[in-house]
C-alpha cells in the first residue's frame, strides 16, 4: 500500500526520520513463505495482509505475527494491501476516539482518498450520520454518493458547512493541518471532537523551501486550553503507526481488524483501489498522491510490469506547487495512469 505518510518519510517531514538507505512502506499483502519456530495459527501458503515497520515495498517481507491477519477468501491481494492502514485508522478515529453514534455529523478532508473513503463507508454503518467532505472538484462525480455534502477543497467550506448545519459538526477529521486546524476547531459543536491524524499540507512541491514548510506550521492556531474548557471541545491526535510500533497496542488493533473483517464479510465495507503500479513506477505513483489525483488507494504490485511511456510523456515528475495544484486531474496527467477498470 502507498500512503501519504510515505511521502512525508521521503521528504523528511516526520519526527526522527530513518537513515538511508531504507525500504519504505508500512502495509502489504501476500502469501506466507516461512514461519518462526513458535508461530501458531498460520501455515505456509496462507493468504495474509500485514503491518510492517518499514520495508513493505519488497518481494519478501518479514514482520512479527501480531501484525499479520488472514485475508478473506473473496478479497483480492490488491484490496488486502489497501485495507489495514485506511480502515483501521478510520475505525479507531470514529469509534475509539470520537465515539461516533447515531445522528452525529462528521467533516472529513480528502474525502476521495483512501482514509476518506473508509471514513465514509464506516459512517454509513451507523444510522443517520451526516458526512461533510472536501475534495478536488474533478473527484466529485466519482465520490458524490459516498458523502452527504461534498465541497471543493479550495472553497470556503466553513461557511458552506455552517449554512447547512448552523451549530457545526460533531467530529472533524483533519489530515491537512496548517490553516485548517483553526477552521476545524471553529466548526465543532459543544462536546465535539477534532482529530489531527496527518499533515499533508506539510508535503509540498520539490521547489518549496524550508521557509514554506515553516510558514505552514505557523498557520496552525495555538490551542488555548481555557478556550477548550469554556467551549466544551475535545482536541485529539491519532497515529496508527505509533500505536502499533512504539506504544505496543497490537492486541487492540487485532480486535479492530476482527470487527472490520466482519463488516467486510457482511459486505458493508470494501476498500477502494485507485490503481496498480509496478515497483519501477513508484516515482510516478508518489506524484499522483502528491497531486491528489487518486480516488482511493494506490498499490505497488511486485508482479506488475511497468506501463510503457507514451510518446509525449515525460519521465520527469512535476514539481507541483500551490499554483499547479489547482489544475489537478487534468486529462494530460490522467492519460498516463494505469487505472484498474
Amino acid at each position: 500500500g502507498l500512503n501519504f505518510i510515505d511521502l512525508m518519510v521521503r521528504q523528511g517531514n516526520i519526527d526522527n526520520p530513518p537513515k538511508t538507505p531504507l525500504v519504505p512502506g508500512f502495509e502489504c499483502s501476500g502469501i506466507v513463505e516461512a514461519l518462526g519456530d513458535s508461530v501458531k495459527g498460520f501455515e505456509i501458503g496462507d493468504r495474509v495482509m500485514a503491518f510492517v515497520n518499514y520495508n513493505a515495498w519488497a518481494e519478501v517481507v518479514c514482520t512479527p505475527v501480531e501484525f499479520v491477519y488472514k485475508i478473506p477468501d473473496d478479497m483480492s491481494f490488491s484490496e488486502a494491501a489497501a485495507f489495514p492502514m485506511n480502515f483501521v485508522t478510520a475505525y479507531m478515529m470514529l469509534f475509539e476516539v470520537a465515539n461516533l453514534r447515531e445522528g452525529m455529523s462528521v467533516l472529513v478532508h480528502s474525502a476521495g482518498g483512501g482514509v476518506g473513503q473508509a471514513v465514509a463507508q464506516l459512517c454509513s454503518t451507523v444510522p443517520n450520520v451526516t458526512v461533510f467532505g472536501t475534495a478536488s472538484s474533478f473527484k466529485h462525480e466519482a465520490i458524490k454518493d459516498s458523502v452527504t455534502h461534498l465541497f471543493d477543497r479550495n472553497a470556503d467550506y466553513v461557511q458552506e458547512v455552517k449554512r447547512i448545519s448552523t451549530d457545526g459538526v460533531d467530529i472533524v477529521l483533519d489530515c491537512l493541518c496548517g490553516e485548517n486546524t483553526g477552521k476545524g476547531l471553529s466548526l465543532l459543536k459543544p462536546l465535539g471532537t477534532y482529530i489531527l491524524y496527518g499533515s499533508s499540507n506539510m508535503v509540498t512541491g520539490e521547489t518549496k523551501s524550508f521557509f514554506s514548510f515553516a510558514k505552514s506550521w505557523w498557520q496552525v492556531e495555538k490551542v488555548n486550553p481555557i478556550k477548550l474548557y469554556e467551549e466544551n471541545k475535545v482536541i485529539a491526535g491519532f497515529s496508527l503507526l505509533n500505536l502499533l510500533f512504539k506504544q505496543n497496542r497490537g492486541g487492540l488493533i487485532k480486535g479492530v481488524m476482527d470487527k472490520l473483517l466482519n463488516l467486510y464479510n457482511s459486505k458493508k465495507i470494501k476498500p477502494v483501489v485507485d490503481s496498480l503500479w509496478a515497483l519501477e513506477e513508484v516515482k510516478e505513483a508518489m506524484q499522483r498522491i502528491h497531486d491528489r489525483g487518486n480516488i482511493g488507494k494506490l498499490i505497488l504490485d511486485v508482479e506488475k510490469a511497468p506501463t510503457p511511456l507514451m510518446a509525449n510523456d515525460s519521465t520527469e515528475t512535476s514539481e507541483a506547487g500551490e499554483e499547479e495544484e489547482d489544475h489537478e486531474g487534468d486529462n494530460e496527467n490522467k492519460e498516463r495512469m494505469p487505472f484498474i477498470q
